[in-house]
């Protein structure tokens, strides 16, 4: 697992890091003399790179930027916002920033304001608040367009351009980056190319366009060399790690993060340094080179534990078990890797744990733990099932949110007119004391009023209905897929009744309910190949297979993330194999296309008919849904693309419900449970009638 982020954000962070040792001396023995515009800039180059010792040198000029006031005030405040945040303490860093863009505002000055709201921005977006990010970031961007300073007018793309991308608007994430290489490349300023072609071959990374990435790498070694900077060169070193990890290229990719290191070593860049070592052991990882792996994650560990880093610390400790289980050793490995899970368990950090678990349970099942690689699958269902769940929540909040305000503006507006309606009426008191030949008009004209307004209460009236009709659809439906959602079908299973005497269907075999549990296979990687859009495109195309393949009286439901549930009432209890037939190859077969470009996906099953009942009792539906999901993770322990059911128990008086759900496979192997394989591929003829 690497041990620093490779998301784009957080690349974006480190891309502009250009100091050097010398610089340090060089600003620690300045003069007064020396102009404190230079000093700051000194300053700030030390900072992208060592912010820990950039800001007490910050703080000592705190006095001196107070009287210079003007534009030296404004970078000063930049560089102690930045500082902070780097550092990790975000309350300080953004009343830094706060402090600056009262400054702008006050001096109307618009570089000092734009930098204030870009590194506000960036403090939104550490701490989860995507959509005040981008809020911030593109106001910046829009007062430093009017700007004539080409360093603020790149920084503003180039942070424009992340917050695109991770929308998901690659297009004007490129076009925004590209710009900016242009401006650098017409501005003469070397450091600020490489900084943009760097920036560049991140988003290349991130469309998986390889060629044009290298060669976006190439010019920018090129201006990088031209600064004569140790630090600049090391960072692409980084970037090239990345880029040829990504294109396959595992042995370029770890001689790139060891000439990195090597330039790291020499700029004493600690915190990087601990990044570069542990990324270093996970490349040694995936070249199965396990005793460089396991040196380097030693290593990691202790920078990790030097900088007081409860991630890196975690990383390393994950890292050194995967090179013991490749090693053989297993129960050493598996110690060593639950320390460091325990550890971003405990940091609250949920979505980097769910793709931990991830990795882990690949270890563990290519080195032939199966039931550890089922047990860390299923945390790693249950964490994607919870985030699920919460983003869902968000979106119900969000609409509810808006339904509100559209509710309080038609009240306000149904307030104004009431006022308006009062105020006639007073009107109309006052015309009847004065002229009584009038009054006939005045209470024409007001029945016209009301009737206007109880007409416009009507119209508003039947708008609110339909509103909550809408949001009573919004509450049982998935919004990326259309199905039914989770608390849906949670809410109909605690209403349904199973009847006793399913009947026979016309062959005159018995009818039986059934449960199928779907999910996608490798549905990570389809993310971090193509994005979540793709992955989004993926979920929908998926969905409307399932209509296709099933009846319109089955109920098919968004079980969360990437899992599909799907309820069929009556069945022939011998169909079960021919339905999961079925959808293994209408879905594998299935034709996705995303941006021109060809995906497919294949998912693996659990099902069973249902009621179930060993010993004659039958299982509520919870325990009935977590045995099929049991027999799910046995058919993506057993290869993926493959579906796993439930047709019966024998010799139960020998064991138990939950012994059963403990371990299925042990219970299958024990012929305590009788389970149908079916594999993908087997059924040649796709969406037929059924």
């Amino acid at each position: 697992m690497p041990a620093a982020s490779t998301t784009r954000r957080s690349r974006r962070y480190s891309t502009s890091l250009v100091a050097s040792l010398c610089l340090v001396a060089a600003i620690a023995s300045a003069q007064p003399s020396v102009p404190l515009a230079d000093r700051l800039a000194e300053i700030a180059e030390l900072n992208q790179y060592v912010p820990e010792r950039a800001l007490p040198m910050l703080q000592a000029l705190e006095q001196e930027t107070q009287a210079a006031g003007g534009a030296d005030r404004a970078e000063f405040l930049s560089q102690l916002c930045i500082a902070y945040r780097k550092l990790g303490n975000f309350d300080r860093a953004n009343s830094s920033c706060d402090e600056l863009i009262a400054f702008g505002r006050s001096q109307r000055d618009d570089v000092a304001l734009a930098k204030g709201l870009l590194d506000k921005g960036d403090i939104a977006f550490i701490r989860g608040e995507l959509p005040e990010s981008h809020k911030l970031i593109w106001e910046g961007e829009k007062i430093a367009a009017r700007s004539n300073n080409a360093e603020l007018r790149i920084k503003a793309l180039l942070t424009s351009g992340d917050a695109f991308a991770e929308e998901g608007n690659f297009p004007l994430a490129l076009e925004h980056k590209q710009t900016a290489a242009s401006i650098a490349r017409s501005s003469g300023n070397q450091a600020m190319l490489a900084r943009a072609l760097n920036q560049l071959v991140e988003l290349y990374i991130d469309l998986h366009e390889y060629d044009k990435g290298f060669a976006a790498l190439e010019e920018a070694y090129d201006a990088a060399e031209q600064t004569q900077s140790v630090g600049r060169i090391a960072l692409l070193k980084r970037s090239e790690y990345a880029l040829a990890r990504d294109s396959g290229q595992l042995k370029r990719a770890r001689e790139a993060l060891l000439a990195s290191l090597t330039g790291l070593r020499k700029l004493g860049a600690k915190a990087l340094i601990a990044g570069t070592l542990g990324n270093l052991a996970d490349s040694y990882l995936k070249l199965k080179d396990y005793d460089n792996a396991a040196l380097y994650a030693a290593k990691a560990l202790e920078a990790g534990r030097a900088l007081n880093n409860t991630w890196i610390t975690a990383v390393a400790h994950i890292n050194m078990g995967e090179a013991q289980i490749g090693k053989g050793r297993i129960g050493e490995g598996k110690r060593l890797a639950e320390e460091g899970l325990a550890m971003i368990e405990k940091a609250g950090d949920k979505p980097s744990l769910q793709m931990a678990l991830l990795e882990y349970g690949q270890t563990l099942e290519s080195a032939g733990d199966m039931a550890g690689a089922i047990k860390a699958y299923h945390r790693e269902r249950d964490l994607s099932n919870e985030l699920f769940e919460k983003r869902r929540q968000k979106q119900m909040f969000e609409l509810q949110a808006k339904y509100d305000t559209d509710k309080k503006q038609q009240q306000i507006e149904l307030l104004k007119r009431e006022n308006q309606v009062k105020s006639a009426e007073l009107d109309n008191r006052r015309l009847q004391q004065r002229v009584w030949w009038l009054l006939a008009l005045v209470f024409a004209l007001s029945s016209v009023i009301v009737g206007i307004l109880y007409r416009k209460v009507r119209s508003a009236n039947a708008k609110l209905e339909e509103k909550n009709l809408e949001l009573k659809q919004q509450s049982v439906r998935d919004p990326l897929t259309g199905l039914y959602n989770r608390r849906h079908f949670q809410e109909y299973m605690r209403s349904y009744q199973p009847l006793e005497k399913r009947g026979v269907g016309t062959s005159g075999e018995e009818l039986v309910g059934a449960l199928f549990l779907l999910d996608v296979d490798q549905f990570k990687h389809i993310n971090d190949s193509c994005g979540h859009a793709a992955g989004d495109s993926v979920l929908r195309a998926i969905a409307d297979c399932l209509r296709e393949i099933l009846r319109e009286t089955d109920m098919i439901v968004r079980w969360g993330g990437e899992e599909f549930l799907a309820f069929l009432p009556a069945i022939p209890r011998s169909g079960l194999d021919e339905v999961a037939r079925r959808l293994l190859a209408g879905i594998s077969s299935n034709n996705i296309e995303y941006q021109g470009k060809p995906l497919s996906a294949n998912v693996s099953i659990g099902f069973a008919p249902f009621p179930l009942a060993p010993m004659g009792e039958p299982l509520s539906w919870e325990r009935a849904v977590n045995l099929v999901d049991m027999a799910l993770y046995l058919a993506k322990a057993h290869g993926r693309n493959r579906a796993y059911g439930v047709r019966g128990f024998s010799n139960f008086e020998q064991t138990s419900i939950e012994e059963v759900e403990q371990d299925l496979e042990r219970a299958w192997r024990s012929e305590f449970v009788d389970l149908s394989i079916v594999l993908g591929g087997e059924w040649p003829e796709l969406r037929a009638a059924g």
